[in-house]
């Protein structure tokens, strides 16, 4: 704990997952919110959730990721750190996401992350975004990335924090 932190002025912090679909399974929505209630106050962990584009036969890919991809940007504030989840991305180790938002904590108060629907985010999700995270080489349902971003982060906590949960 540094010494800010230990005379009581802890840095606020919004982390917030904008993220296409709503209707995710129970498990995830109960996933998400344990981790969520873990952290502390200071890591406000928050969920914005943009319908999926309806899926036609006529309607292409591209123009489907486009439809969700303006819902999301519509939805970036400024001032805050932009990160988009993609399997082309940067893949991190926990400490260097532990590293990464004692640097955010430090340099902003926001930090967002775009989750794209079953196709993935648009290409201007992609440009828009100060980083590019990948969990994974692997393709993850995009209702499991919740979940799994969820718990990534209150892991980043608890090593920044010394918690035993890490170990």
């Amino acid at each position: 704990m540094s010494n800010r932190e230990s005379q009581g002025q802890r840095k606020q912090m919004q982390i917030e997952l904008i993220a296409a679909g709503t209707r995710e399974p129970t498990w995830v929505t109960e996933g998400y919110k344990e981790y969520q209630k873990r952290l502390p106050k200071e890591w406000q962990l928050v969920l914005s959730e943009i319908p999926v584009a309806h899926r036609g036969k006529s309607q292409s890919v591209e123009k489907l990721k486009e439809e969700e991809g303006k819902k999301m940007l519509d939805r970036i504030k400024s001032g805050g750190i932009v990160i988009a989840m993609d399997s082309r991305g940067s893949d991190w180790t926990t400490e260097k996401l532990a590293f990464r938002f004692t640097d955010w904590l430090q340099n902003a108060n926001q930090v967002q992350l775009m989750v794209g629907g079953p196709d993935g985010l648009s290409k201007a999700c992609l440009q828009r975004a100060d980083l590019t995270w990948s969990l994974s080489r692997l393709t993850f349902p995009h209702f499991m990335v919740r979940l799994l971003l969820a718990e990534q982060i209150y892991r980043a906590w608890s090593v920044i924090n010394h918690h035993p949960y890490h170990k």
